[in-house]
């Protein structure tokens, strides 16, 4: 028997815990799964910590500021992650599913697009940079690997975290690139609260062709 190709992903909330052996983890995950795994998601915050996508450039990190660095095997440059933000990692067959990567993060963008827009943000893409913005300003990232037809990595929103890392960065590889977090735009409501909130709004988002 193998898994519903209409089956919503099962949530897991992880609490905040340190990105590499997460990291780990969904490798070992998309590396066991067979046609039978159901899809996951996995809602969770990180302590402090910056990534750099496989193809990224050192360059990108313009500073020392005494957070670790994690060289990854996701798409993209270099983000920041710490207390604060919502981060979805998406373990997802796309071969069951019906759809390949590039609509998986079109529906992932929108998920998010319709979450801010219940709470009164208008967000919008970009042309040629992953990802959500409000005026200009980033929000939120994306950031996947693919490995035999499945993902993992996923998507990281700023809801009240420390912004200042990010001036030590060229955040997603792009000098001079604003950002921006939930709290700045008249929402007080917590992590917590919008980890829900975007989790509703993605099992909404995945459903197959």
């Amino acid at each position: 028997m193998t898994c519903s190709a209409g089956a919503s992903p099962a949530l897991r909330r992880l609490g905040q815990v340190e990105y590499e052996p997460t990291w780990r983890a969904m490798q070992a995950f998309t590396a066991t799964r067979g046609a039978d795994t159901p899809d996951e998601i996995w809602l969770l915050e990180h302590p402090p910590v910056f990534t750099q996508g496989q193809a990224g450039k050192r360059e990108h990190l313009l500073a020392d500021i005494g957070i670790p660095v994690v060289a990854i095997d996701r798409g993209g440059q270099v983000t920041y992650h710490g207390p604060g933000q919502v981060v979805a990692y998406l373990l997802i067959d796309l071969k069951r599913r019906g759809y390949g990567v590039r609509e998986l993060v079109r529906r992932m963008e929108q998920a998010i697009i319709d979450l801010l827009a219940e709470l009164g943000i208008a967000a919008e893409r970009q042309d040629g940079a992953p990802g959500v913005y409000v005026a200009g300003a980033k929000i939120a990232a994306l950031g996947l690997r693919v490995k035999g037809g499945c993902t993992y990595h996923g998507l990281s929103l700023n809801v009240d975290l420390d912004l200042a890392p990010f001036s030590a960065i060229n955040p997603c590889g792009y000098p001079g690139m604003a950002v921006t977090r939930t709290r700045d735009l008249g929402v007080s409501a917590s992590s917590g609260d919008i980890a829900e909130q975007l989790a509703r709004h993605l099992l909404q988002a995945l459903t197959p062709l």
